[in-house]
């Protein structure tokens, strides 16, 4: 199998992004079957992330965890260092000039990887009950924040970088990612809540990470016409109103998320980006889409059920009940993809692993789509 969950000699091909939603899809589809050997492979899947990502890679002069610790507090602690991407290449090196081609497929770190990596682990600790990994988010959200922080002159934090190098060291791309603050804050909350939860532990170590995020976000600009990053908000929309205590701060952040997606959405359409020829297009980041659409319905329940928060916003009701009418574009979608994964064409293949899991997720979101403690109705 292409998971190198079966071939030890496969093991190396580990790529964050994908196990991350890899992970949610055995979680899934363990909750649906109960067959003991989808969550074996979630499991599974988890250690050999932390063993392979967790440590240099195999062409790096140098060795061992990221993190520095001796092995066996590593193995502990597997996340402590953050985690590489699993790109092919090795990431650029000290003074060397940026190839932005080649940057591409370069190793690193990925703030939106790590906050990627950080929901995985909040939902197997969910649906297995074991704590540790509850604990091993709490980790890598306080590494990604300590290594990513863009603090100002005056020590403020002033944003995200968007690539680190694999010790954290360095920014090897220094912008900031449009949606990277609110990737952290919803994902650092939803690792609080899994540890509050899980081991009763108020994972006090991500508290100072979640303000400097939470403000960050309050003078973010979220539109976009990318299907991908709107897949994104309403992924983040639906988690954040359905943590527990959500407060006014939480109900203005959703508004302003709807909004922007409504805005995005208008404008992907009327570009008619989802018209152009198969060849011109990438299936993963319209599956992406099409896994964010599946949410609209999840968050409209939410929002109608809980009066106490959310009544005090009608504006937000309209805007979902303009929204709502889009949720179906996420089966025309899969319909669209779905055969070109079947025949395996060339544009198909060319992102065959991330399509493939793309896929999965958009037919069967619900683990993906959750924060724990229940699934979405």
């Amino acid at each position: 199998m292409r998971t190198g969950l079966h071939q030890s000699g496969r093991e190396h091909e580990r790529y964050l992004w994908t196990d991350a939603f890899a992970v949610c899809n055995f979680l899934e589809l363990f909750r649906r079957t109960h067959d003991e050997e989808c969550l074996r492979y979630a499991t599974v899947l988890i250690d050999q992330v932390h063993q392979v990502l967790g440590r240099y890679r195999d062409d790096d002069m140098r060795r061992g965890w990221i993190s520095g610790l001796a092995e066996e507090k590593a193995r502990l602690h597997p996340t402590a260092g953050g985690l590489r991407i699993g790109k092919p290449l090795k990431e650029r090196a000290a003074g060397e000039p940026i190839d932005e081609r080649l940057e591409w497929d370069r190793d690193g770190q990925y703030f939106h990887y790590l906050t990627k990596w950080v929901h995985a682990l909040s939902q197997a600790g969910f649906v297995t009950g074991n704590a540790a990994y509850s604990r091993w988010a709490v980790e890598l959200g306080q590494a990604a924040f300590k290594g990513f922080a863009r603090r100002s002159r005056s020590d403020e934090i002033a944003g995200v970088y968007w690539k680190m190098s694999t010790d954290l060291s360095r920014p090897l791309v220094a912008a900031t990612g449009l949606h990277d603050a609110l990737d952290g804050f919803i994902s650092f909350r939803e690792a609080q809540n899994a540890a509050k939860t899980l081991a009763n532990a108020e994972a006090a170590g991500l508290s100072a990470a979640i303000e400097s995020l939470s403000l960050l976000c309050r003078y973010g600009n979220w539109t976009t016409d990318d299907p991908l990053g709107l897949g994104g908000l309403l992924f983040d929309a639906c988690r954040l109103c359905r943590l527990a205590g959500a407060g006014l701060n939480d109900v203005g952040l959703v508004e302003q998320l709807m909004d922007a997606c409504r805005n995005g959405l208008t404008s992907l359409l009327a570009g008619r980006q989802l018209s152009w020829p198969a060849a011109h297009r990438l299936a993963f980041r319209e599956l992406g889409l099409a896994i964010g659409l599946r949410a609209l319905p999840i968050i409209a329940d939410v929002v109608a059920r809980d009066r106490s928060t959310f009544g005090s916003r009608p504006a937000l009701g309209r805007t979902l009940d303009l929204l709502l009418p889009y949720e179906p574009l996420s089966e025309k979608i899969i319909s669209v993809w779905m055969p070109h994964a079947q025949h395996r064409d060339a544009n198909w293949l060319a992102h065959e692993n991330i399509n493939d899991v793309m896929l999965a997720t958009a037919l069967t979101p619900d683990t993906f789509l959750s924060v724990g403690g229940g699934l979405p109705p």
